[in-house]
């Protein structure tokens, strides 16, 4: 993957990641949340891109974007970090369909993992659509398990969708060390 790089975003991304929302929209639609008018506004991306900086900075998350040239094509993060006894994250992440196939999620995936277990994190987890086979391929390459199903568990794309959950342990370090 020569020609990807795969870094932090920065607030001069915003309208680089707002084109790749714009030309994701109705595919990306399925897997996120509602989202507001502002959200696909280059006012809106630039708000976003100062909340993650500043959250990323303060170690609240950890990004990466896929970029080929000037277009962003991917991105993935961890959040929701929780603090001891439980020492554990969300991971999430998605890929333009025409880049799909050439281990991008994988990869960002990886890198993600490495920068969690530097930071502490204990348990990764992650959730997917049922039908979601090439995301839960993605965790598999990256050592998760599946280890079950959350039931009505996201509101996405107008209505109750289960979830398949997965979960990784990074180490068996107590918390702080």
């Amino acid at each position: 993957m020569p020609d990807i790089v795969m870094r932090s975003l920065r607030e001069e991304d915003a309208a680089a990641v707002l084109d790749a929302h714009l030309r994701n929209r109705a595919y990306l639609a399925p897997f996120e949340p509602p989202r507001s008018e502002s959200f696909f506004t280059l006012d809106g991306q630039r708000d976003r891109m100062r909340s993650i900086v500043a959250r990323e900075r303060a170690g609240e998350l950890a990004t990466r974007a896929m970029i080929r040239g000037d277009r962003v094509v991917g991105y993935a993060s961890f959040a929701d970090l929780t603090p001891s006894p439980r020492c554990g994250a969300t991971i999430g992440y998605w890929v333009d369909p025409g880049e799909q196939g050439r281990g991008l999620a994988t990869a960002a995936v990886a890198d993600l993992l490495v920068i969690a277990a530097d930071r502490g994190v204990h348990r990764m987890e992650a959730a997917t659509a049922p039908t979601n086979t090439g995301s839960q391929k993605v965790l598999t390459k990256n050592g998760f398990v599946h280890y079950g199903t959350a039931h009505s568990h996201l509101f996405l794309n107008g209505a109750w969708q289960d979830s398949h959950l997965f979960e990784r342990i990074l180490n068996d370090d107590p918390p702080g060390t």
